[in-house]
């Protein structure tokens, strides 16, 4: 077993080596934590960018393309999570038209945050290309949607992150086919789908196989977490994960079942610091003897 260790010890080693980092880009998950209120959504962005967030994101469904009758008339299965007497209807409280969608990509950018959005099917595609963000973000529920990643791909001119929750290897595959030829646009995300999630099932040694499976001018990869805390972001940073993506509200308490997996803006705001700390602290010595180490030195060290 210790040699297996040592193995694995000198393989990361040598990985990290050729590992260059850039300042982490924190995306504040607001997705529908606004409770289907405008300005919810407008409080969530302020203080998404008072602590520290790049990025504000929400999402975009259209619950009649995206659930079949059965689905859209079924009942809420949490009772006390739900705004509407059935899913459909809670899905259609939950959502903002795109004049909303055009209000809020404006405020992020006059606070200087920028916007981004999920979409979760064919038509809220097209309305989110239209708002040509930085990105557009492919949901792990979503990513087997082959139309939905060509028409990302063919339409739209920036980057689209996708996450891997709850997929197989071959569905991953099928991402990584269908941008064949655009890679550069591509930014996989490592997630587990669970809300919230443990840590025995994390799993962050997947942005490694990630980072490792790229191709020559590849993109960066992501980190989606929905665990408690902040300590796995660090982690996944210092892995290799160039986008932190966290849920984000303003009180953990409120209805909804996004927000026990959420940060706060104190938690954010902590997060933001130390990844920025991490950011500065991670690099090799650039020479034997540091300069601050001089005094300390001639102090301290034993002499022959």
């Amino acid at each position: 077993m210790a040699t297996i260790l040592f193995g694995f010890h000198n393989m990361v080693l040598m990985s990290f080596e050729n590992l260059r980092y850039d300042r982490a880009k924190v995306v504040a998950e607001i997705g529908c934590n606004h409770q289907g209120d405008f300005d919810k959504a407008l409080e969530l962005i302020r203080l998404a960018q008072q602590s520290g967030a790049d990025y504000a994101k929400f999402q975009k469904r259209d619950p009649r393309t995206l659930l079949t009758e059965e689905q859209y008339n079924t009942p809420h299965r949490v009772s006390y999570h739900a705004f509407g007497e059935t899913y459909g209807a809670h899905r259609e409280f939950l959502e903002f038209d795109m004049e909303q969608h055009k209000e809020l990509k404006a405020y992020c950018e006059n606070l200087d945050i920028a916007y981004a959005c999920s979409v979760w099917d064919i038509p809220s595609a097209h309305d989110i290309i239209a708002l040509n963000p930085e990105y557009i973000k492919v949901p792990s529920a979503c990513n087997n949607h082959i139309e939905l990643l060509k028409l990302l791909r063919d339409s739209f001119a920036g980057d689209v992150h996708i996450s891997l929750g709850m997929s197989s290897r071959e569905e991953e595959s099928s991402i990584e086919e269908v941008f064949e030829g655009h890679r550069d646009r591509l930014v996989l995300y490592a997630c587990t789908s669970a809300y919230p999630v443990d840590f025995d099932n994390v799993c962050l040694l997947e942005i490694r196989r990630l980072l490792d499976n790229r191709t020559s001018g590849e993109q960066s990869v992501g980190f989606s977490g929905h665990h408690l805390g902040i300590a796995i972001d660090i982690a996944a940073y210092t892995l290799g994960a160039s986008w932190i993506e966290r849920h984000f509200t303003k009180d953990r308490t409120w209805k909804g079942t996004d927000h026990a997996a959420s940060l706060e803006p104190a938690g954010l705001g902590k997060l933001v610091r130390d990844l920025s700390v991490t950011y500065r602290s991670l690099s090799f010595k650039s020479s034997d003897l540091l300069e601050i180490e001089k005094e300390q030195r001639e102090k301290l060290k034993h002499k022959n």
